[in-house]
């Protein structure tokens, strides 16, 4: 398969596809005239590094989880629990920032609509 059926079989972008491989996370095999041609494997490897992307990881955090894109690995895999877990730890400090930020504008757009209410 060729990097434009590829990009859209996966909701992807051709250019997309080049970045996962420009960052090491895939691997095409080329055609005699230089194209690249995907395998039901790239495909899938390519699939997981999406979806990881999707769900907040980086191409570099992807990259420490190797093991976890290949057909093989794509069960339990080496770093791969700890490393969701840590992405998950991050994202539950983050929500806890923004609560904080949410109410603290809920508290400020209270005091401004009081302010202006009581100067009315």
């Amino acid at each position: 398969m060729r990097a434009k059926e590829a990009a859209q079989a996966l909701g992807i972008t051709q250019r997309m596809l080049r970045h996962y491989e420009k960052e090491g996370l895939l691997e095409v095999a080329r055609s005699a005239n230089g194209y690249r041609t995907y395998r039901a494997a790239d495909l899938r490897r390519a699939e997981r590094i999406r979806d990881f992307i999707a769900t907040g990881f980086s191409t570099r955090e992807i990259r420490g989880m190797r093991a976890c894109l290949s057909d093989e690995g794509a069960g339990p895999c080496a770093g791969g629990i700890d490393k969701l877990t840590e992405k998950l730890e991050h994202i539950e400090r983050l929500k806890v920032e923004l609560d904080d930020k949410h109410r603290a504008i809920l508290e400020r757009l209270v005091f401004l609509k009081s302010g202006l209410e009581a100067a009315e």
